[in-house]
């Protein structure tokens, strides 16, 4: 997929099919809007574009940060996303003259697709009858897409990022059509789980919703690979009693590689318990052994 970051930066494209939002997590309902702009583009022999914004508009924290929501995107056969920086600037813009200046002459849209709860141009003005309306003058064409329901509840990055705040990862799976997981960065630590024997990979999770602290049985991408493996999220009590920071750190089995630098995309398959302090750093990784016994268990049914 190509990525453009910024209007300023934007070219004409092939037939282009338009998919606008912010697609914070790329759920089930943002699924359904992508991929129908995928299989237009298909359709005409054009172009699937995404135009998305970073940061949140409303200044949400983000469900997953840009790079993820990138990779997520790409996964559903996108052509090419245009990243807008959403500054007091852009913020000022228009809605006409958003869709004229950087929607039809910058870009040359085709068709143009929305959800039917977005809205946009200066003080989110218009939605998406205004769109169609532009649409006519303009000479593309507009569609606006339901909200999602699955069981009975609309699906939203707000309902979704309380789910996972609570942790309720099932509930979560279930709304975003796919594993609550984080993409971070691998980061040096200070090696002390390695030297008790279960090295571990530190993760800088930028700008991601993040579980409950706890063990969970983890799924690991990196460099295309899924590898097995369990994931900490805690202060660490035993080791940094009077630190609030939260850490994440990643065991994956039978694994030695150096690492660092990469980008790890941590799947949470299942919690195994909450975090604890323990009495002594030996008590503690009597009990990891037993964590990651259990990890095995459950990934080997997954």
């Amino acid at each position: 997929m190509k990525i453009i970051y910024g209007i300023n930066n934007i070219k004409r494209l092939k037939n282009p099919v338009v998919a606008m939002g912010v697609f914070d997590g790329v759920h089930r309902g943002h699924q359904v809007i992508l991929r129908a702009a995928a299989r237009m583009a298909r359709k005409i022999k054009g172009t699937s574009v995404v135009i998305t914004f970073w940061p949140h508009p409303q200044e949400e924290d983000s469900l997953c940060s840009l790079e993820h929501r990138l990779r997520l995107i790409a996964g559903l056969g996108i052509d090419a996303c245009v990243v807008v920086n959403f500054n007091e600037h852009f913020a000022r813009m228009r809605a006409e003259d958003f869709i004229r200046n950087i929607l039809v002459k910058k870009l040359g849209a085709r068709h143009v697709y929305i959800g039917k709860n977005f809205r946009f141009g200066k003080g989110a003005e218009a939605g998406l009858k205004q769109l169609e309306d532009l649409s006519v003058k303009h000479g593309f064409k507009a569609r606006g897409f339901d909200i999602i329901k699955f069981r009975g509840r609309p699906v939203s990055s707000t309902l979704i990022r309380r789910l996972i705040k609570n942790g309720d990862l099932d509930g979560a799976n279930k709304l975003f059509g796919r594993r609550v997981s984080v993409l971070g960065t691998v980061i040096k630590g200070i090696s002390l789980a390695k030297r008790i024997g279960y090295p571990t990979a530190n993760i800088d999770p930028h700008h991601e919703v993040v579980p409950p602290p706890g063990i969970y049985a983890a799924l690991i991408n990196l460099d295309k690979k899924t590898l097995k493996g369990a994931c900490y999220i805690g202060r660490k009590p035993t080791i940094e009693p009077k630190k609030k920071k939260i850490h994440i750190e990643v065991h994956i089995f039978n694994f030695k590689k150096n690492i660092y630098n990469k980008y790890l995309d941590v799947q949470f398959v299942k919690k195994i318990r909450s975090d604890m302090q323990f009495a002594s750093i030996a008590c503690l990784a009597a009990r990891i052994k037993k964590d990651i016994l259990r990890a095995k268990k459950i990934l080997s049914h997954n």
